[in-house]
C-alpha cells in the first residue's frame, strides 16, 4: 500500500501530512470492524480463496511486527484479514502518508477505515524521525504490518529489503518479527492493473526473529528466512 498517485481532491498541505486532524482520531472501531467483516474477509477468504500455512506462528497480541513480501494492493488487506476480528483493533499496516493521505476522501478513508499507519517517506516533518510513528504503536501494544521492500514490486518477485527494517529491529531488539511470504495476489491485482481477477493465495508464517546485535547478520538472517519461506512455496520462477 505505498504508491504516489494524482488527485484532484488535493489536500491543504499543512506542515506535515502526519500533522492532518484525521491521523490525530486514528481509525474509527465499529466502521472499521464492520467493513473488515462485510468486505474483507469474504473478498479474501472466499473470493481470492487465502489459504494460510502455520497460522499459530502469528503474534496473538502486541507489540509485534509482522514483515510480508510485497506484490499487490491486497497485500496488506490479506495480512489484516490473518488476524481475525478479535485482533482488528490490535493491527496497524504501515502506509506511505504521500499517496493515502493524499485528497481529503482517501485520507479518511485509510485512516478511519483501512486503519493504516502513515509514514511520511519524503521526511516532510522535520522534527521526528520517519520511524517514529512505528515506535509509538508498538509502545502502544499494537501489531505493526510492514513490506521491508519499500513499495510493490513485479508479480510474484521478491525484491532486496531496505534497511529500515534493521533499523526498526536495532530500535525494538525485545519485539519479535514474524515473516510471512505471500504468494499470488501479484496475480489477483498485480501493480499497475484496477481489475481483480481471482487467484488462489498462499500465505506462508515463518518463525519470528529478533534483533542479532549486527545489521549485516540480521539482514542476512531474514533473507534467508525468505528463501526457506519461499521454497517452502515451491513457487516457479517468472520471466
Amino acid at each position: 500500500m505505498d504508491e504516489s498517485a494524482a488527485n484532484p481532491s488535493t489536500l491543504d498541505e499543512p506542515h506535515s501530512l502526519l500533522d492532518l486532524e484525521v491521523v490525530k482520531q486514528g481509525p474509527h472501531s465499529l466502521l472499521r470492524y464492520v467493513f473488515f467483516l462485510f468486505v474483507i474477509r469474504p473478498l479474501m477468504l472466499i473470493i481470492v480463496g487465502m489459504n494460510v500455512r502455520h497460522g499459530a506462528r502469528l503474534p496473538t497480541s502486541g507489540p509485534a511486527l509482522v514483515i510480508a513480501n510485497h506484490n499487490s494492493h491486497l497485500d496488506a488487506l490479506a495480512l489484516v484479514a490473518l488476524f481475525g476480528m478479535n485482533r482488528l483493533h490490535l493491527v496497524r499496516p504501515v502506509a506511505a502518508a504521500d499517496y493515502f493521505l493524499s485528497s481529503t476522501w482517501f485520507a479518511w478513508f485509510s485512516i478511519r477505515i483501512l486503519g493504516i499507519l502513515p509514514i511520511d517517506r519524503e521526511m516532510r516533518s522535520r522534527h521526528r524521525h520517519p520511524l517514529d510513528p512505528i515506535t509509538d504503536a508498538l509502545s502502544a501494544g499494537q501489531i505493526v504490518l510492514l513490506f521491508p521492500e519499500g513499495t510493490r514490486g513485479e508479480p510474484e518477485k521478491r525484491e532486496p529489503f531496505q534497511q529500515g527494517i534493521a533499523h526498526l529491529a536495532k530500535r525494538h531488539p525485545e519485539i519479535p518479527i514474524t515473516p510471512v511470504f505471500l504468494h499470488g495476489l501479484g496475480k489477483s491485482l498485480p501493480r499497475g492493473e484496477a481489475l481483480l481477477v481471482p487467484f488462489f493465495c498462499d500465505v506462508f508464517i515463518g518463525e519470528s526473529l529478533k534483533w542479532t546485535g549486527q545489521r549485516s547478520t540480521f539482514m542476512e538472517h531474514l533473507c534467508s528466512t525468505y528463501d526457506a519461506l519461499e521454497e517452502e512455496a515451491r513457487v516457479p520462477e517468472f520471466n
